[in-house]
């Protein structure tokens, strides 16, 4: 642990929030977004001018035209990728400039229109060599579903389960879901709801994807001084780390399954890949709720032994009876994540972390919730506080 992470723990912080999830056909992703910072800029209590720095993401409005859509002129941009796996360097990118003195608040601002995965012109199995997910896009092999496919089916061939292990993910974000007013799947689901679902690619059914919806979403932060002057609680930001890659780290899935280039070996995370928790001061035992990017059921048991809340092949009993409900051992994804509160390219999550932490989600509030983690099977992990 450096001296200089030790500095920059609780002493950034988030200081506002707005989402927009659903169908907005009328609307344009630069709409989205310019909607979804009005939001947050009214969550925080801040001006316009109070932000003097913005982050977008690759795919929606360029943050020029963002720019100049709200009138502002800031003295730091930035335009990244907007990948799940990348939302959340994103965000710690924005604390880090904060930090430096680079601006005194950082808008993370995004707006999207659904995507038409699996038609011959969406670019993004084409890209990188032919299949970044595993996708073999010349095979007919055109989604992200089929590499997280194959990384489940080789979970499953090593430590045993199947479909019905995926079940309680479904179903449980689903009840969370229903009491979020915001969520696009509100529906009840029952396990043979889930089980009678139409099969996707073996061994993941329609339940096990995530939805493909329009939104904007803007995660607004500043100094931990400044934030206590906002109009709601701070949420500190109190350690972080970054995604994990290279040959060994398939893109969907945690290291040691065999994917693609992967060696075969039982997981087991070491000191370097829990960094954030040495920033923080924490273990995974104190950690009162985890969000995670859940764009397919089986990316939920990765980031769980991801993170050493069980062992390796620990998970698909893990989230069984209840613990990852709200109310039990660890709530996951308590908004219904991308399973079934929206796609918002995975922002949503950061924002439920936020309201959690506020204690602002109603009877979907976690009792006493103190800390919060965002954690994905890619490593790539923020700790939040009140």
């Amino acid at each position: 642990m450096t001296d200089l992470a030790q500095q920059f723990k609780d002493k950034i912080a988030v200081c506002g929030v707005g989402l927009t999830n659903g169908s907005f056909p009328d609307h344009t992703p630069l709409s989205l977004a310019v909607q979804s910072f009005k939001l947050a800029l009214d969550d925080s209590g801040l001006k316009r001018d109070d932000v003097d720095g913005v982050i977008c993401m690759s795919f929606g409005s360029d943050y020029d035209r963002l720019l100049e859509a709200v009138g502002s002129n800031v003295r730091y941009a930035y335009q990244g990728w907007s990948h799940g796996r990348f939302v959340s360097p994103m965000l710690q990118q924005a604390a880090m400039v904060v930090s430096m003195g680079m601006a005194k608040a950082v808008a993370i601002i995004h707006g999207r229109r659904g995507k038409a995965f699996g038609q011959p012109a969406e670019p993004e199995p084409w890209r990188q060599g032919l299949g970044p997910h595993g996708e073999s896009p010349t095979y007919g092999a055109l989604a992200p579903a089929f590499g997280a496919a194959i990384a489940a089916q080789r979970y499953f061939h090593m430590y045993g389960g199947g479909n019905p292990d995926l079940a309680p993910i479904a179903v449980g974000f689903r009840k969370h879901a229903r009491m979020n007013p915001e969520a696009l799947r509100r529906k009840p689901m029952t396990t043979e709801d889930y089980l009678n679902s139409r099969w996707i690619v073996e061994p993941l059914r329609l339940f096990d994807c995530c939805q493909n919806n329009d939104g904007g979403a803007c995660i607004i932060v500043t100094s931990a001084e400044r934030a206590r002057d906002c109009r709601k609680p701070p949420v500190y930001i109190s350690g972080m780390q970054g995604v994990h890659a290279g040959p060994q780290f398939h893109n969907l899935t945690l290291p040691g399954l065999g994917v693609a280039q992967q060696k075969v070996y039982k997981y087991v995370p070491g000191k370097e890949d829990l960094y954030a928790y040495q920033m923080a001061g924490i273990t995974h035992k104190d950690v009162d709720l985890l969000l995670t990017y859940d764009a397919f059921t089986p990316l939920v048991l990765f980031a769980l032994e991801r993170f050493g809340f069980c062992g390796p092949g620990e998970a698909r009993e893990f989230v069984k009876n209840g613990r990852i409900e709200i109310g039990g051992e660890l709530p996951v994804n308590t908004s219904g994540g991308l399973l079934s509160e929206g796609h918002v390219a995975g922002w949503n999550l950061f924002i439920e972390a936020v309201r959690q932490l506020r204690h602002e989600c109603g009877e979907r509030q976690v009792k006493d919730a103190k800390i919060a983690q965002y954690g994905c099977f890619l490593g790539e992990s923020i700790i939040f506080r009140n």
